[in-house]
């Protein structure tokens, strides 16, 4: 694969805006990550209320998953995208709001977090099933590998600047800058055109069409077994990483040293992201679940010697591992699953591996109060690691090949 090959996706003019979209959004939601945590470590120095607070938009959010891939089957996934982004932009702008003005209080926080979850919910299975629609089958690589080059390439700098942000102005204008953001992503969809599925000819039934999924869901092996690796393994995530992480750099490395160790995370994927531009991903689940095992370090680093070095470190080899993973899977998902159940798997995926993510945002906090940090982030490393082993136990994980590189029936094609 050489450079204009790679390229190719943007020539597209729908992918292109689709591109230009996920961009700003993806810039937003990084600043927003740091910022969030530390206006809600700011009213109150707990990593319990954060945990609520991040639990508070994870739980709607999985709760609408397989609505929101039923809406995505049925009706324009741009539609339902625009509608995600404007809905997001009021929530988040009200929290910054409240930040700025020095009212916010955790009820808000946790009220307002309910809504942005919500939408979310609605919104991903379109976001991520949109995809395979604007480009052939044979850019499928390039095409999320360029999407994932703007999300890595915002990590780099969201986090860093996000905690910049946070010690000289204030949390609450990366979160304003963020809703700003899901205004824009949604005004640069509004020229993308997917060209209408060709309809079963049966009229539209929410329980018919869950049934439909989840059978195809509990048929593929290779589905159902990484998806339920990955709910286990979310919840690891969310509990030692993204909740005592904040709370532990702030007694440790500094709220700028988590944004450094953040920000190397996202270099990993950005680094890995630029070779899967070029290097056809072969055997994309095992080489994904292999990635993915470099988790388990730096929250073992986290729990025994927390050294801005030694975490900056292995945040970036876990980086390059996530993305390998994030890769193979969207691969797995595009090449081998039919564009008309495409959003409703996704659904059925993000459910199954967001479900017990509130578990972790809501206990380990407590855990870390009653064991203490150390213990239970040695626990949570070891642990993440078995899960690892065991998903690779499968061999229609370790063994499903891509897909010949044939183009899709229907894509839109480049416009004058």
């Amino acid at each position: 694969m050489n450079w204009s090959d790679s390229l190719a996706p943007l020539r597209n003019r729908n992918f292109a805006w689709y591109f230009a979209s996920r961009l700003v959004n993806t810039f937003g939601n990084m600043m927003a990550t740091v910022a969030l945590a530390f206006a809600v470590l700011d009213i109150t120095d707990s990593p319990t209320a954060l945990g609520q607070v991040l639990a508070a938009h994870t739980i709607p959010m999985v709760a609408l998953l397989l609505y929101g891939g039923v809406i995505a089957d049925r009706i324009p996934r741009t539609l339902v995208l625009q509608f995600s982004n404007v809905a997001s932009a009021i929530s988040q702008g009200a929290i910054a709001v409240l930040v700025l003005a020095g009212h916010a209080e955790i009820w808000m926080l946790v009220c307002l977090s309910i809504v942005h979850g919500a939408v979310s919910g609605v919104g991903f299975p379109a976001m991520a099933s949109a995809l395979p629609q604007l480009v052939p089958r044979s850019d499928l690589q390039p095409a999320n590998a360029l999407v994932s080059l703007t999300r890595n390439g915002m990590m780099v700098i969201g986090p860093t600047l996000g905690a910049l942000l946070v010690v000289t102005v204030g949390s609450g204008w990366a979160l304003a800058v963020d809703a700003l953001t899901w205004a824009l992503a949604a005004l640069l969809l509004v020229p993308v055109t997917i060209p209408p599925r060709e309809s079963a000819g049966e009229p539209a039934d929410t329980v018919r069409e869950l049934r439909e999924g989840w059978s195809f869901f509990w048929a593929t092996p290779w589905l159902w077994i990484v998806v339920v690796g990955f709910g286990v393994l979310n919840l690891i995530h969310a509990g030692a990483w993204t909740t005592l992480g904040p709370a532990i750099a702030d007694d440790t490395i500094g709220r700028q040293g988590w944004g450094f160790v953040l920000s190397a995370e996202a270099a990993g994927f950005l680094v890995t992201t630029v070779v899967l531009l070029r290097v056809r991903l072969e055997r994309p689940l095992l080489l994904g679940m292999l990635g993915v095992l470099l988790m388990a370090p730096p929250m073992l680093i986290l729990g025994v010697s927390p050294h801005l070095v030694g975490l900056v470190v292995a945040a970036f080899a876990a980086g390059a591992g996530t993305e390998v993973f994030g890769m193979g899977w969207n691969l797995a998902m595009q090449e081998n699953i039919e564009d008309r159940m495409l959003s409703r798997a996704y659904s059925y995926d993000a459910l199954g591996s967001f479900v017990a993510i509130p578990i972790g945002q809501i206990a380990f906090g407590p855990l870390a109060a009653v064991f203490g940090y150390r213990p239970v982030l040695i626990a949570s490393a070891v642990a993440y690691a078995a899960i690892v082993a065991l998903v690779l136990c499968s061999a229609s994980v370790r063994n499903l090949p891509r897909a010949p590189a044939t183009p899709a029936a229907t894509v839109t094609t480049t416009t004058p």
